[in-house]
């Protein structure tokens, strides 16, 4: 019989020895956090923004004072420890309606960049896209929409569909989609023969698939950053329609309504107008910045 050696140092029934395991590697940031991070004015922007949502949102439980009840015994009364930011003609608490009216120029905001961008980013893909005649089409009134200044356009189309929040946020998203359409045009005619796209035509893959899972993905950068600073833009019109009358009708609040009555008592009260012109100030300011700083992250060139 043959005996077979083993290690002096090493038992007969020893289990396997394991594999050794790489060392965990910390987790990096990605290098859109990086550059956005390293913009202090967008990250502030960014706070104060998230800021104003939750105090927006969380209005019904913020406010000290129902937004829309009269209390004619503290009739435009000066801020107090009682009423924050005072009252207004009829003894509303002017904070709590600056709160309640965060609620409905936010919303104005957000829901007319979302109907710009639901019409003209279609239209924007088709024309680049196709070419041709379709493009002819789409982009001749386009061009006759951008012929007529943004905010003239929404006033008009306001005035046309009638007073009210809903109308305005429509006449201002009409009025922003010929914005979203050229763009999204001209960042598709930039990629349209790239080699990615000619190999999808090639296997056979149908334009609507082309365009869903390899144009609109390479498209969308650009298009949040405009999306951002159009918000900005709509908050102002939005302000301006309501200020005209055309907006939000009382006696729910928004800052633009706030405005329009507070105009009429700026010798009496001049804290009326002070409380919503300066959340209009700040909101659009936070939201310029943020577009700015989206924009730098999202740039490979930067």
């Amino acid at each position: 019989m043959t005996s077979i050696a083993t290690h002096p140092s090493a038992p007969l029934n020893a289990p396997s020895q394991a594999p050794l395991r790489e060392p965990l590697r910390p987790r990096t940031r990605s290098p859109f956090v990086k550059k956005f991070l390293a913009n202090k004015g967008a990250v502030v922007g960014a706070v104060v923004l998230i800021i104003f949502i939750l105090a927006a949102l969380l209005a019904p439980w913020i406010a000290p004072h129902d937004p829309l009840k009269a209390n004619f015994l503290a009739v435009r009364k000066a801020p107090s420890l009682i009423y924050w930011l005072g009252t207004d003609e009829l003894g509303r608490d002017l904070f709590s309606r600056l709160l309640w009216g965060a609620r409905s120029s936010l919303l104005a905001g957000g829901v007319s960049v979302a109907i710009a961008m639901v019409i003209g980013v279609p239209l924007g893909l088709l024309a680049g896209y196709f070419g041709g005649r379709l493009d002819a089409v789409i982009s001749r009134v386009m061009e006759a929409l951008l012929s007529c200044p943004f905010l003239v356009l929404a006033i008009a189309l306001g005035a046309f569909l009638g007073p009210s929040l809903s109308n305005a946020m429509i006449a201002i998203g009409l009025s922003a989609m010929p914005i979203f359409s050229r763009l999204t045009r001209g960042q598709v005619l930039a990629i349209r023969h790239e080699d990615y796209l000619e190999g999808a035509r090639a296997i056979g893959l149908p334009d609507r698939w082309i365009i869903l899972r390899y144009v609109l993905p390479n498209v969308l950068s650009p298009l949040v950053v405009q999306a951002t600073l159009t918000i900005a833009s709509a908050i102002l019109a939005e302000a301006s329609l309501s200020f005209l009358g055309l907006g939000q009708q009382p006696p729910s609040p928004s800052w633009g309504s706030m405005l329009n009555t507070a105009k009429n008592f700026m010798e009496q009260a001049p804290w009326m107008s002070i409380a919503p012109g300066v959340a209009i100030y700040i909101t659009v300011l936070c939201f310029n910045l943020l577009g700015d700083g989206l924009r730098d992250a999202l740039d490979p060139k930067s």
